[in-house]
């Protein structure tokens, strides 16, 4: 592991961007620590030029300061199946004993079963591990995981190494595929896309911008019990190449500008089929969404500069609303903050709900389980890992809320 010295004289070299630098400058005290109020509220704190207007609906996130968590991996992303257990996939860490790691040659990407109706009381069991070569890239990560009438889909993305640094956090590649399994993961049958030849064909070439480089499924509840159209959903985030102001690792695992969406009837045939796919391609005159099959045409749900990144959805029934928690993660290795929005449709317009900054303090990943959504729908939990620096950086960042750390992260929530 290089240090901070040299990766800023590298910097200054033109060879990487500087993710070790000092944190950009945040207006309203980016460094002060973030304190609940006595009503267990997070402020909520959006910077100047937020684009979306404040929701009526919800008003905010209050902590009850029940919180849970689990393993010491991250990259939870779990799907409710039919059998009511959850699957997700996993990495970077260790569950049950066993170990993977997401990078070089040598990747691997794990799946777990997570059985229990509690989120206190949860049985977090490792399946198996998955080799996919990430090659020309530097790490292959999971992504979008979905399982719908007894099969499984899971996805995988890369991140180019930086140059002679070994490392791979800063530059998103591009998402490679589905493998999928009919047995809740005892066996899988690969892609057949590869990192040189993905599934939406982005980036032209490595570095190049991407749209749909790391895309999640919406949550609809068990076996996407409420796909209004029977549909599975991926929210993506991406940016373009003309950025007139990027910032450090302008799009990264964790960074983005844009946030974009495609959707499929899912199944075998159809999961690693272009030609299935239609993307989100604006809104025509009086306001009905455009669905379109090139994606060349594909339009931004939403555009915010330098401040989008890992993008989840999930629909909540009881207040037939749709929530999203998007993660701003700055230069990719600081403080993180995340915003929550709500709109009635999956094509928005989407309304904040509140901006939590330095959430974890260093929070991603961020979701809402559906499974863990109360029957009146103002009760819910959000499932996160955080802090991922503390080990090898050294970065000492504080477990806020109480209860974050690296691993499978829940804390329950009041929706105000």
């Amino acid at each position: 592991m290089i240090n901070r010295r040299e990766w800023l004289a590298l910097s200054a070299s033109g060879l990487c961007t500087p993710l070790l630098a000092a944190d950009q400058p945040e207006p309203q005290g980016h460094d002060a620590v973030v304190r609940l109020g006595p009503d267990g509220v997070w402020p909520s704190q959006p910077p100047s030029g937020c684009p979306f207007v404040p929701s009526k609906s919800i008003r905010g996130l209050a902590f009850s300061g029940r919180h849970a968590s689990y393993t010491n991996a991250d990259t939870w992303y779990p799907s409710w199946a039919s059998d009511g257990a959850m699957y997700s996939p996993w990495t970077d860490g260790e569950v049950n004993g066993v170990k993977n790691g997401s990078g070089g040659e040598k990747a691997t990407t794990s799946c777990a079963k997570i059985a229990g109706d509690d989120p206190l009381h949860l049985t977090v069991t490792h399946i198996g591990a998955f080799p996919g070569d990430p090659k020309p890239y530097g790490g292959r990560y999971p992504c979008g995981s979905l399982v719908h009438n007894g099969i499984w889909y899971y996805g995988t993305y890369c991140l180019l190494e930086t140059k002679g640094l070994g490392l791979n956090w800063d530059v998103l590649g591009p998402f490679v595929g589905f493998r999928t399994s009919t047995d809740y993961g005892q066996s899988w049958t690969d892609t057949q896309h590869t990192p040189a030849d993905p599934l939406f064909g982005e980036p032209e070439k490595a570095g190049g911008p991407v749209k749909f480089g790391a895309p999640h499924f919406v949550d609809f509840g068990c076996n996407m019990e409420h796909s209004p159209d029977g549909y599975a959903y991926l929210v993506c985030h991406g940016a373009v190449a003309d950025d007139p102001k990027p910032r450090p690792a302008n799009l990264s695992w964790i960074t983005a500008d844009r946030i974009y969406l495609a959707r499929v009837k899912p199944s075998i045939q159809t999961i690693d089929d272009l030609s299935a796919y239609e993307f989100y391609g604006g809104r025509a005159q009086g306001g009905k969404p455009i669905w379109v099959r090139d994606l060349a045409s594909t339009q931004p749900l939403f555009e915010w500069n330098n401040r989008c990144g890992c993008v989840t959805a999930t629909y909540n029934p009881a207040l037939r609303k749709y929530l999203m928690c998007v993660t701003d993660g700055r230069n990719t290795v600081g403080k993180f903050n995340t915003f929550v929005l709500e709109a009635d449709a999956i094509t928005g317009p989407w309304k904040l709900v509140t901006f939590m900054r330095n959430f974890g303090e260093q929070g991603y990943f961020v979701h809402f389980p559906s499974k863990f959504i109360a029957a009146g729908g103002r009760t819910a939990w959000l499932m996160y890992a955080a802090n991922f620096t503390n080990g090898y950086l050294k970065t000492g960042y504080r477990s806020n809320p109480p209860g974050s750390r690296y691993g499978m992260c829940l804390q329950e929530v009041k929706l105000l």
